[in-house]
C-alpha cells in the first residue's frame, strides 16, 4: 500500500471572482480580492453554511434536502484550462465562462488533488478541497457563444480536468496574485 504525505507544493493565484447570477447562467465576474467567511465567498450566490441536496447527491439525499455546503467555492487550473482549449481546437477557456471562483497556476494535475487536502493562502485563508467537479453543459452553452459549435466539445475535453469544489475552513482574504500551498493529508490508498 502506498503512503501519500503532504506535498507542500506551491502556485499562485490567477483569477478571482463572484457568482452574481446577474446573466442568469453559469459565468462569474472579476474581483482582485474576496473576503471569505466561513459561508463562503462574500457576494457569491453558492454562499451559505447549508445548500438544497441536487443531482450530485441524489443517492444520498432525496432532491431538496438540506445538507452541509460543501460546494461553496469553484476552483480551477489554468494549466489544466489551457489543455482543454487545445484539445478542443480553441484558442482559450476563461475561467468566468465556468463559473469558477479561483483560478490557480503551478499546482499539477490539480483536478486529481485528494479530497480533505488544504489550500493554504498567504494571506492566511483556508480551502478545504471536497471533489473533483465534474464537467456539465453548462459551460458548454457559454463556450459556444465566444467558439460557435465548439462547446458540444467541452464535456468530453474536461473530463478530470475540470477542477474541485472546496469549502471554507479558514476565514481571511484571498487576492490576485496570492501564493497557495497545498497540503495533502497522509493517508494510504483505499483498495476494495
Amino acid at each position: 500500500m502506498a503512503i501519500i504525505n503532504d506535498s507542500g507544493c506551491r502556485g499562485e493565484v490567477k483569477s478571482l471572482c463572484i457568482h452574481t447570477n446577474e446573466n442568469n447562467d453559469i459565468t462569474t465576474v472579476s474581483r482582485d480580492s474576496v473576503n471569505v467567511s466561513f459561508a463562503g465567498f462574500e457576494g457569491d450566490s453558492h454562499t451559505g453554511l447549508t445548500r438544497e441536496s441536487c443531482v450530485r447527491v441524489k443517492k444520498q439525499y432525496k432532491k431538496g434536502t438540506t445538507i452541509r455546503n460543501t460546494r461553496q467555492v469553484s476552483v480551477v487550473s489554468l494549466q489544466e484550462l489551457q489543455s482543454i482549449a487545445k484539445a478542443m481546437n480553441i484558442t482559450t477557456i476563461n475561467p468566468e465562462w465556468l463559473g469558477a471562483n479561483l483560478c490557480l497556476s503551478g499546482i499539477p494535475d490539480f483536478t486529481n488533488i485528494p479530497p480533505a487536502s488544504r489550500l493554504l493562502f498567504s494571506s492566511g485563508a483556508v480551502l478545504v478541497v471536497d471533489v473533483e467537479n465534474e464537467p456539465c453543459k453548462y459551460p458548454a452553452d457559454i463556450i459556444d457563444n465566444h467558439y460557435p459549435g465548439s462547446g458540444k466539445l467541452f464535456v468530453k475535453n474536461a473530463m478530470h480536468l475540470r477542477g474541485v469544489t472546496a469549502w471554507v475552513e479558514r476565514e481571511g482574504v484571498i487576492s490576485i496574485n496570492d501564493a497557495v500551498e497545498v497540503h495533502v493529508p497522509t493517508h494510504r490508498r483505499w483498495e476494495f
